[in-house]
């Protein structure tokens, strides 16, 4: 029996008061949620209108560490984005 590609997973739910929001961090991640990556891939999808899950499989432990880094770190980018936009009007 093998071993799976990807035997590391991890899911993220990001849940935002405004729908709005929630697509634009979607659009933000798609394209690199999309990109083929050698040791890791990831799965975004929206759960509802105000939630947005990202699931991440890695072939290993760092793989699933850079990731989750680089994805968390877009989610938190795109959503002080949109709190800066909303302040400024």
């Amino acid at each position: 029996m093998s071993e799976p590609a990807f035997p590391w997973t991890a899911s993220v739910r990001v849940s935002v008061g405004d729908p709005r929001v929630v697509s634009w961090v979607e659009q933000a991640l798609r394209p690199e949620a999309s990109r083929e990556v050698p040791r890791a891939s990831a799965d975004l999808r929206r759960s509802s209108d105000r939630t947005l899950e990202l699931t991440i499989s890695a072939r290993d432990s760092g793989a699933m560490r850079a990731a989750l880094n680089t994805y968390l770190g877009w989610i938190h980018l795109s959503l002080e984005t949109a709190r800066a936009a909303e302040r400024s009007g």
